[in-house]
């Protein structure tokens, strides 16, 4: 029976989040119903993360069993056939069976975008979080410095997380401006809830002049979510790629 990976893109915004659940609409729902409708068979799919409720992602990375044998496309464009016009499967590739898509990820890569414009964009309001004050890009680009390296990241998660360790490696956290948008660019090995969300509303906490850059510093040595910064709008959000190292494409450039 073969394994078949999958990268998906969707848009989170009509969504109860990634994970199957009782309050909600959630879009592994939707793909394993369009994935029993091409294949005949129920198939549950393993994913190598979740996304909240409003997040969106280009590059999620799921993977099920099947009977079925069919040629790789038949999979994205059968797939897609009986998908919403907000979810889109972008490939297709056999993998190992033991494949894990959780656990054979090197690293995950998140983009958060914040919009400084003064009059707010209702065409893309659910793409991003906007600030109308402008935000001091040269002292939240110190203050992102000081994730990268491996840190206790308790001070930067939900309430509700159930993580057994708060201990995360984050490889990159950069910050970009395109006109009178700022993109957060965070990579590492794997998060905690709203990790990526507490590090975005605590950068423009800094960017506001309310924390200074050495405050991350002191929140990793001093884990206390109540003094980092507001969880950040889910929909600023979006998974780019997630990484292994087969070096096989796990995302559309």
């Amino acid at each position: 029976m073969p394994t078949i990976r999958l990268t998906i893109e969707y848009d989170g915004s009509a969504y109860a989040g990634w994970q199957i659940q009782p309050n909600g609409l959630a879009v592994q729902q939707v793909i394993e119903g369009a994935l029993q409708q091409l294949l005949g068979e129920q198939v549950q799919l393993r994913s190598s993360g979740r996304t909240d409720a409003g997040v969106h992602a280009l590059g999620m990375v799921a993977a099920f069993t099947t009977s079925r044998q069919l040629p790789l496309q038949a999979f994205v464009d059968g797939t897609n056939r009986f998908l919403p016009a907000d979810i889109a499967v972008q490939s297709a590739q056999e993998v190992a069976p033991g494949f894990q898509p959780i656990g054979d990820a090197l690293s995950k890569h998140y983009r958060y975008t914040i919009c400084t414009a003064q009059v707010r964009s209702p065409l893309r309001r659910f793409y991003m979080w906007h600030i109308r004050e402008p935000l001091d890009l040269a002292a939240m680009r110190q203050a992102a410095a000081h994730f990268v390296g491996r840190h206790d990241f308790g001070g930067f998660r939900a309430s509700n997380c159930a993580a057994k360790t708060t201990v995360r490696r984050v490889d990159r956290a950069e910050l970009s401006q395109e006109g009178t948008l700022i993109h957060i660019d965070v990579v590492g090995e794997g998060f905690l809830k709203n990790m990526v969300r507490v590090m975005a509303g605590t950068l423009v906490d800094v960017g506001r002049g309310r924390f200074t850059p050495q405050h991350v510093a002191w929140l990793l040595q001093n884990p206390d979510r109540k003094k980092a910064g507001v969880t950040a709008p889910a929909c600023g959000l979006c998974l780019i790629k997630v990484t292994y190292g087969d070096d096989d494409p796990v995302e559309p450039d």
